[in-house]
């Protein structure tokens, strides 16, 4: 980087080429002139250092400034100030930091003003003034539509991992289940055929039907641990051996209230290959049983993740806002975020009145700042611990308060956690971009956000308008 000595003609004469400044009136040309240095950069040369915010209006004359942001797959172009274009400190902007470090292209000129000038150039300079401010708004709104695209596929990379490990469990008990169900049915068949031929009386066919009725009655009481289940099967194997049946009929039949004393009984009216085959085809009926129940506990799991999935993302509701149940959402993020909950050995409590007044906002929008509040305090507590949500009405509006009693967050961090791009994150876990949407959700929704922070004890603090 040099500064280098030119006319304030010369200057003026740069300025009058300029894109964004050359239409200014030539008194205002001649004022930012006379305040603005000729500085120029060679390729790399660092304009501005990531996490520093500019004090000085930087004129792109010549050249281009970039700067790349890793978002865990390497660097890549956030934004790019070339040629006509005004950068650096402009006149109302709220001073943020560089997300990240700005350097030249290739050479670069700017003429640069130091910021302090702003009050005079607002009274002096008019048209330059609106000029900044376009440009400051279109930099605005650049930078939002990237980052709400950006920070949506975090989401979504977010729900999709979660609801992939959701619904794995699940499916993979269904196909599990489903083929042993296919050996099950095929077992019926065969012990169904034996009993068939073995030429039973109407009276040994209806002990039969006893013992099988008492045994599709489920075990009453707390399902069995597994050394009371273990010790089950070994008593009905021990009987089944002294019986010359098959001992692998155990199994099936320890899932239900079947007891000694029936199998007694089917013993003392049936013998040989008949008793034989009359326990297959019982017990394979209670393994049909069994398996059907766990299809359709794991296709009814997997329908109320879909359903979860859906009244997280409002799929079926146009974007407007509308009355919305926080209740509703809250739990469908945790939902969302149940392996991560589990993973991270965090106890969650929840508690929501059950009146709690709905709120008027977007439901989608509201639920991505559930999201990102409530991964961030699980990423709080990744060696265990509590997270708390509170809900109910302060001064007119809703607050829903999320706490955590992980190890906060340091004095001199807590100004910046709005910033965009801010991060304690490792790189690749995380962009810096979730707190900035939550606050931009919550601005355009009429909402709130406040945080506090001490070690053993973060609160961030919702607010949200009553529906009407």
């Amino acid at each position: 980087m040099e500064t280098k000595d030119l006319s304030v003609e010369a200057k003026v004469e740069r300025l009058r080429a300029h894109r964004a400044l050359g239409h200014a009136p030539p008194a205002e040309l001649e004022w930012l002139a006379t305040r603005a240095a000729l500085v120029t950069y060679e390729t790399g040369d660092l304009l501005l250092r990531a996490g520093i915010a500019s004090e000085t209006l930087n004129v792109v004359l010549v050249g281009r400034f970039v700067i790349f942001v890793d978002k865990g797959s390497g660097p890549q172009l956030l934004f790019e100030f070339k040629a006509g274009d005004v950068s650096g400190a402009l006149p109302f902007s709220r001073g943020a930091r560089a997300p990240s470090n700005v350097t030249a292209a290739e050479p670069t000129e700017t003429l640069e003003m130091p910021a302090s000038h702003f009050p005079e150039m607002i009274r002096e300079c008019p048209t330059v003034t609106a000029a900044c401010v376009h440009s400051m708004l279109d930099r605005a709104r650049h930078f939002s539509t990237s980052d709400i695209r950006d920070e949506k596929l975090v989401s979504l990379g977010r729900l999709a991992a979660g609801l992939a490990h959701e619904l794995g469990n699940p499916a993979s008990a269904a196909v599990r289940s489903a083929r042993s169900l296919d050996d099950a049915l095929k077992e019926i068949e065969r012990a169904s055929a034996s009993v068939g031929a073995a030429g039973l009386t109407t009276e040994q066919r209806a002990v039969i039907e006893r013992v099988r009725g008492r045994c599709f009655a489920r075990l009453s009481g707390p399902a069995l641990s597994p050394m009371a289940r273990a010790d089950r099967e070994e008593e009905l194997g021990a009987w089944l051996r002294a019986h010359g049946v098959r001992e692998d009929c155990a199994e099936p039949l320890a899932e239900t209230a079947l007891k000694i004393a029936a199998l007694d009984e089917l013993a003392a009216a049936i013998t040989g290959e008949a008793l034989d085959a009359s326990i297959r085809w019982i017990a394979a009926g209670c393994l049909v049983r069994t398996l059907s129940a766990e299809i359709q506990m794991a296709t009814s799991r997997i329908h109320q993740l879909v359903g979860s999935v859906k009244g997280f993302t409002y799929m079926d509701h146009a974007r407007i806002a509308e009355p919305v149940d926080i209740r509703a959402g809250l739990d469908d993020t945790f939902t969302m975020l149940a392996s991560k909950t589990r993973a991270n050995r965090v106890e969650v409590v929840l508690r929501i009145p059950a009146d709690l007044p709905l709120v008027q906002t977007v439901g989608a929008e509201l639920n991505q700042v559930w999201m990102n509040l409530i991964d961030n305090a699980l990423d709080a507590l990744k060696g265990g611990g509590r997270l708390t949500v509170l809900a109910g009405v302060e001064q007119g509006r809703v607050a829903v308060r999320i706490q955590d009693d992980g190890p906060g967050i340091p004095p001199e961090l807590l100004g910046m956690i709005f910033d965009p791009f801010f991060t304690t994150k490792d790189v690749g876990q995380g962009t810096g971009l979730g707190l900035d949407i939550v606050r931009r959700i919550l601005h355009r929704i009429g909402g709130e956000i406040a945080v506090e922070s001490e070690p053993g004890r973060t609160e961030f603090r919702v607010t949200l308008p009553m529906a009407t």
